[in-house]
C-alpha cells in the first residue's frame, strides 16, 4: 500500500511541475474573471472595510476580515492585538509589549493554525507556533481569519493543510496618474517609555512595476504598575520588570502587475532583544517577579510569487521561499533552576506550484504540489549538545481540488490533500517513522434568492498535525514514537449582507456559524518517575462545540459616518481523555468532560468607528469570560473574566502636498487589572501619541 501511495504521489508531482514547464503561451485569450469568482490574496484593494465577507461574492467558508482604516484604528501594537476582535479566536498574551503572543482558533490549538504572510506560510518546525507580536501593524493592509480553508482552489497545497488559517496582507503601493513617489514617516510615543519610529517609501517604476521599502525601530522599557495579592492575603502594587524590548524590522518588495500576470518579490528582516518577566505567583513572589530570562531573535526570509491567468481555460501560480531564523534563550541561575544559554538555528526552503483548469462555466479543477525542507541546529549545555539529533524534515504535499458553480446560487467544492513527511538526523541518530496521509474536505454554499445576499454554507474538513521537532526530539522531553494529532471539523452557517443606499441606515452585515470539532491523539507533556524529566505522549481527546456571531451595521447622517462591528462566541471545549475519567488526584473529583485550559465559554467584542470630515473617533470593548488555567475546573485553577475599553481620536491636516495625521489613544481606560495568561498581569491604563506624515 505504501508503494502505491508513493507512486501516486510521484505521478501527481511530476504532472504538476510538468505543467509549469510546458504551459501554453500567455496572451492567447482574455483572462478569466478570476477575482469575481474566488477569494484571492492578491486583490487587497477589493476588500471592503469591516465586512464579514471580503469579496463581491460571499465567501463560501466562514471568513472574517478587517482592512484599511478600520484595521488602523484598532489601538493595536501588533497583529495579535488586532485578532482579539475576531470571533472564535483566543490569544495567549504573556504580558507586556514584548511578551510572547500566540493565536488559537476555535480551540484547536495554535499548532493547527496556519499563518500566512502575503500568501506564503510562516513555519516553525521547532515548536509549531508563530509569535504574532513580531508583526507590526504599520505595514499591514488586511488581516483575514478563515475557518477550514480559503474557497479559492488556485492556491498552494499548504493552504489546505491547516485546520484554520490567518492571512496577513502587507500594503501594496497605489499611485494616481501624477504620483511616482510616496513617502511616509510615523512616530509613536507613549506608556512603558515607548518610542516607535517607522518610514515607508513607495516608488512607481514604469507602467507595470512598483517598489515598497518599509523600516521600523521600536524600543520600550515594558515597566508598568499592577495590583497583586500576596499569599498572606493583602493586596499591594508592584512594577512589572524585565519586560523591555528593542526591535528592528525592515521589508522591501518589488511588485509587478499586467493584465494577466501578478508578481511579487519580498525580503523581510527582524531583529529583537527582549526580556521575559517571570510569573507573578504568590508562593514564589520574589524570584519569579525578578526573573531575568532574556531572548534574542533574528528572522530573515526571501519569498516570491507569480500568478499568470494564461487563458480562459488555464491559470497557474508559483511560490518560493527561503527562511533563516536564529534564537538565543538565556536563563540565569536561580536557587531552583539550572542556568540555560541555548542557541537555535532554523532553515527552510519551500517551493509550490498550483494550477487551475476552468473546464467550463460550471466546473473548475485545481492541482497543487508543495515541497518543503526544514533543518534545526542547536547548542547549549554539554548534555544538550551530546543528545541533540540535529533533525531535518522533508515534507511533500499534493492537493487535488474541484469546484462546481451551478449558476443558480449553488456552489460546491471538494479536495483531497496528500501529505508525506520524512525525518532525518544529521548525525545518524534514530528518528520518527515516515508519515503519509490522505485528508479530504468538502464545502457547499447556497444562495436561494438571486437578488438577496443571503448565503447558507457548510463544510467538513479532516486534517492532521505532525509532531514538531520539540515534540519528537527535545532532550529529556521528546518522544520519537509520537503519533500525529487528528482533527475533524464540521460547520454550518449563514451570511447576509445588505446595502441601503443613501438612507440613514446604510448597510448591515451578519454571519452566524455553528461548529463541532474533534481532536484525538492530542500531544501533551506528562511527568515520569523523575519530576524533573517529562515526556511527550498521545493522550488527549477533545470535543469542541461552538457558535460564532458577527454583526456589522453602518450609518450616515450628512458627512457623519459610523460603523459598528460586534462579535460573540460561545464555546464548549471539553476534554474527554479516557485516562482522566474518575481522576483521583487530591482536590480533583473528576476532570473528565471539563472545559480545556484558557477557553472561555463566552467572549464578546465591539468596535465603533465614527468619522466626520477630517476627524475620526474609535471606541472598542473586549470581554472574555471565566476560564481555567488547567484541565481541572476547580477553584484553584479559576481565572476571572476580564474586559477592557480603548478610545482613540485622530485628525487629518492637509498642508499643500503633505498629509499630516495626529492620533491620540488611551487603552484600558478603566484601569482593569487582568490576566490573559494566569500569573502574567497585563498593563492598566496606558496611552499612545502617533504622528504620521505622508508626502
Amino acid at each position: 500500500m505504501k508503494e502505491i501511495r508513493r507512486s501516486v504521489l510521484g505521478l501527481v508531482t511530476l504532472f504538476s511541475f510538468a505543467f509549469l514547464c510546458f504551459r501554453p503561451c500567455a496572451g492567447a485569450e482574455n483572462p478569466i474573471a478570476f477575482q469575481q469568482k474566488r477569494d484571492s490574496i492578491f486583490s487587497v484593494d477589493s476588500i471592503p472595510e469591516i465586512r464579514i465577507s471580503a469579496k463581491r461574492n460571499a465567501a463560501i467558508v466562514p471568513v472574517q476580515t478587517l482592512s484599511g482604516k478600520e484595521l488602523e484604528k484598532l489601538s493595536s501594537n501588533s497583529v495579535a492585538d488586532a485578532l482579539r476582535y475576531y470571533s472564535g479566536v483566543q490569544i495567549k498574551d504573556y504580558g507586556g509589549i514584548g511578551g510572547l503572543k500566540t493565536v488559537n482558533i476555535r480551540s484547536m490549538g495554535s499548532q493547527h493554525v496556519g499563518v500566512f504572510y502575503d500568501g506564503v506560510q510562516i513555519s516553525n518546525a521547532q515548536n509549531g507556533t508563530v509569535d504574532l507580536g513580531k508583526f507590526s501593524m504599520d505595514n499591514m493592509e488586511a488581516i483575514s481569519v478563515y475557518n477550514g480553508q480559503k474557497s479559492d482552489i488556485l492556491q498552494s497545497a499548504k493552504d489546505y493543510a491547516s485546520a484554520a488559517a490567518l492571512y496577513m496582507v502587507s500594503r501594496r503601493p497605489v499611485f494616481d496618474d501624477s504620483t511616482k513617489n510616496i513617502l511616509n514617516f510615523k512616530v509613536k510615543a507613549g506608556s512603558f517609555d515607548l518610542i516607535d519610529v517607522s518610514s515607508l517609501w513607495d516608488r512607481k517604476i514604469g507602467e507595470h512595476f512598483s517598489t515598497s521599502v518599509n523600516a521600523e525601530f521600536m524600543n520600550a522599557s515594558g515597566r508598568y504598575k499592577f495590583r497583586y495579592s500576596r499569599k498572606d492575603g493583602y493586596d499591594t502594587t508592584e512594577t512589572r520588570r524585565n519586560g523591555d524590548v528593542m526591535a528592528v524590522r525592515a521589508e522591501a518588495a518589488l511588485f509587478g502587475k499586467t493584465e494577466n500576470i501578478d508578481f511579487m518579490l519580498k525580503g523581510y528582516f527582524y531583529y529583537s532583544e527582549r526580556g521575559y518577566p517571570g510569573a507573578a505567583v504568590k508562593e514564589d513572589y520574589g524570584i519569579s517577579l525578578l526573573n531575568e530570562d532574556r531572548q534574542t531573535d533574528r528572522n530573515f526570509f526571501l519569498q516570491s510569487s507569480i500568478t499568470d491567468h494564461v487563458s480562459d481555460f488555464y491559470s497557474f501560480m508559483l511560490k518560493a521561499k527561503y527562511a533563516n531564523d536564529y534564537m538565543n534563550y538565556v536563563m540565569p541561575e536561580h536557587s531552583t533552576v539550572q542556568p540555560m544559554d541555548n542557541h537555535y538555528w532554523q532553515q527552510e526552503m519551500y517551493l509550490s506550484t498550483a494550477h487551475l483548469f476552468s473546464i467550463n462555466k460550471i466546473w473548475s479543477m485545481g492541482l497543487s504540489c508543495d515541497l518543503q525542507w526544514n533543518g534545526l541546529e542547536a547548542d547549549g549545555s554539554e548534555m544538550f549538545d551530546m543528545n541533540f539529533i540535529r533533525p531535518r524534515r522533508l515534507t511533500l504535499l499534493s492537493a487535488l481540488a474541484t469546484s462546481l458553480d451551478f449558476g443558480f446560487g449553488l456552489k460546491m467544492q471538494a479536495d483531497v490533500l496528500y501529505t508525506y513527511v520524512h525525518d532525518m538526523s544529521a548525525n545518524g541518530r534514530p528518528v520518527a517513522a515516515d508519515r503519509s496521509k490522505f485528508t479530504p474536505s468538502a464545502i457547499i454554499s447556497y444562495r436561494p434568492w438571486k437578488n438577496i445576499n443571503l448565503d447558507f454554507r457548510a463544510f467538513y474538513k479532516q486534517i492532521f498535525r505532525m509532531p514538531t521537532f520539540n515534540d519528537l526530539y527535545y532532550v529529556q522531553l521528546g518522544n520519537r514514537n509520537l503519533r500525529p494529532e487528528y482533527a475533524n471539523q464540521y460547520n454550518i452557517g449563514a451570511a447576509y449582507d445588505k446595502k441601503f443606499g443613501k438612507s440613514f441606515f446604510t448597510g448591515i452585515g451578519l454571519s452566524v456559524d455553528a461548529y463541532y470539532n474533534t481532536v484525538k491523539d492530542k500531544i501533551i507533556a506528562t511527568p515520569t518517575s523523575n519530576q524533573l524529566v517529562w515526556t511527550m505522549v498521545n493522550l488527549g481527546y477533545v470535543e469542541i462545540k461552538g457558535v460564532d456571531v458577527v454583526v456589522s451595521p453602518s450609518f450616515r447622517i450628512g458627512k457623519f459616518n459610523a460603523g459598528i462591528r460586534a462579535s460573540y462566541t460561545y464555546q464548549k471545549a471539553q476534554d474527554f481523555t479516557e485516562s482522566k475519567k474518575g481522576d483521583s488526584t487530591p482536590g480533583v473529583t473528576d476532570v473528565y468532560g471539563d472545559q480545556i485550559p484558557y477557553v472561555p465559554e463566552h467572549s464578546f467584542s465591539v468596535a465603533v468607528n465614527c468619522n466626520y470630515k477630517t476627524w475620526d473617533f474609535h471606541y472598542s470593548f473586549i470581554y472574555t469570560g471565566e476560564r481555567y488555567m488547567l484541565g481541572g475546573n476547580i477553584p484553584v485553577n479559576y481565572i476571572q473574566p476580564w474586559y477592557t475599553s480603548d478610545v482613540s481620536v485622530s485628525k487629518v491636516f492637509n498642508i499643500k502636498n503633505t498629509v499630516l495625521t495626529a492620533t491620540a489613544e488611551i487603552n484600558n481606560i478603566f484601569n482593569q487589572q487582568y490576566e490573559v495568561v494566569k500569573w502574567y498581569p497585563m498593563p492598566g491604563t496606558n496611552f499612545k501619541i502617533i504622528i504620521s506624515v505622508t508626502i
